[in-house]
């Protein structure tokens, strides 16, 4: 068999004539939407700004809009500037498979590449589905080492499949692809160290902007091995354990498409996704029974195998700790009644009233396969009653999806969190129904305030 990047490579000049369905490009612009309004509520945050600024400086005038500001940079800056503030609340979409974020690590690279060549969304969408092909099947093969070994798969795996989206979508032939795919490995890096700080952000957006320098630079002649991927000291050898990508590779492109099987989880709550079913039970057991902190003594969270590994279990003191930390979020649910955008203001992470339920939080995992995801949630009362509910599906996951409807909403939290005065419903309807019109002319439509 020919070598991972050429294999690749024709795949994606393969995929640019698949016949995909309305269904499947559909969950491409719902990616779009939820990627783009998680960065509008993340703009007035400091890693959003401080990228944006650092952008600016080095293209000050492009093609591609930086999302927040509408200011137009040259692409590579766009992706990157876009990458972080679509990163930074941690609200964007998932690949549980994966373990990391499946849509922030390709949309930004994608959007400022469609607005440099005029793309329609129709060109957009395949080159999307492509990306998301590539990424599944290398999680499958191998997300679970690469993870435990303290890789951030959104940027450090991601950013295979973005360099094989943007491929596609400037219509590389495959030469060139190959090519990129090996520039991609040349700037693969991201580390779960970084969780909980600014950092974690800055790694989707260099994701995003390492694909977009790795087929420009490609396409302008640049070259790198053709083995960069599976040779002996190669992308699968270096980050992850050797293992054989074979038969994931053959797979690429043969149906069921991994954007049916594995499909797109999209967040509910602006926080880690490990802790999305515990609040789902919680906030499910709190409503049923009108609980309160004041009748409550304890909260046991038992989540399957793997299911803490990107917590952060020292007490939050800001709320990007807060987005990483399961007793911040299950107390505020539980004081609260709800998990918003505002929930993880650094003032409301710091109230005595939260400070007090924290320790009345207990974690742990149950041994056995991280796969499937599941996770338990037991509340003793002060008079000695429990209630118990176990959580297998968090609501937004792909066997349980947001409505469109829902969605909309999200993308109108997200507008008036980051205080964009712009008609949600309105913007939506243009990116979901996006099809023939320009992305460039869908995402200018924001005309964000400044």
């Amino acid at each position: 068999m020919a070598g991972a990047s050429a294999r690749i490579a024709a795949f994606g000049k393969s995929f640019a004539a698949a016949p995909l369905t309305g269904a499947q490009r559909h969950q491409a612009y719902r990616a779009l939407l939820d990627t783009v309004a998680c960065a509008i509520a993340g703009r007035a945050d400091d890693a959003s700004r401080l990228a944006t600024d650092y952008a600016r400086g080095f293209a000050s005038h492009g093609n591609a809009t930086v999302w927040a500001t509408g200011a137009a940079l040259h692409p590579e800056c766009a992706a990157f500037a876009n990458g972080v503030a679509a990163h930074v609340l941690d609200y964007d979409d998932v690949m549980t498979p994966m373990r990391g974020h499946i849509s922030v690590a390709m949309v930004p690279a994608l959007c400022a590449l469609a607005q440099m060549t005029g793309a329609d969304g129709t060109r957009f969408s395949t080159a999307y589905l492509a990306g998301f092909e590539l990424m599944a099947k290398f999680a499958r093969v191998m997300a679970l080492p690469h993870y435990s070994r303290g890789w951030h798969s959104t940027s450090a795996l991601g950013v295979l499949g973005a360099t094989l989206a943007c491929s596609v979508l400037l219509g590389l032939n495959e030469a060139l692809t190959s090519h990129a795919l090996g520039l991609a490995v040349a700037q693969a890096a991201g580390s779960r160290q970084n969780f909980g700080a600014m950092a974690k952000s800055f790694q989707a957006g260099q994701c995003n902007a390492a694909a977009v320098r790795a087929v420009l630079m490609a396409q302008a002649g640049f070259t790198a091995s053709p083995d960069a991927i599976d040779g002996k000291f190669g992308y699968l050898s270096l980050y992850a354990s050797g293992e054989d990508a074979t038969s994931a590779l053959l797979a690429l492109g043969k149906a069921p498409l991994e954007i049916d099987a594995m499909g797109i989880d999209i967040k509910k709550y602006p926080c880690c996704y490990a802790i999305h079913r515990p609040l789902d039970g919680i906030l499910a057991l709190r409503k049923a029974h009108a609980l309160t902190p004041a009748n409550v003594v304890k909260v046991e969270v038992t989540n399957s195998a793997g299911g803490l590994d990107a917590l952060l279990p020292q007490p939050p003191v800001n709320g990007l700790q807060a987005k990483f930390n399961m007793a911040y979020c299950m107390s505020a649910a539980l004081l609260d009644g709800a998990i918003r955008l505002a929930s993880f203001d650094d003032a409301q992470v710091l109230r005595p009233e939260i400070r007090a339920l924290l320790p009345r939080v207990s974690l742990q995992e149950a041994p056995g396969a991280i796969l499937p995801r599941w996770s338990h949630v037991r509340i003793e009362l002060i008079n000695g009653q429990v209630f118990e509910q176990r959580v297998n599906s968090a609501r937004g996951d792909a066997g349980d999806p947001l409505s469109d409807a829902e969605l909309i909403e999200k993308v109108a939290d997200c507008f008036a969190g980051g205080g964009l005065n712009v008609d949600a419903g309105a913007f939506a309807h243009q990116i979901l129904g996006l099809s023939a019109r320009h992305v460039g002319d869908a995402i200018l439509a924001l005309q964000p305030s400044k």
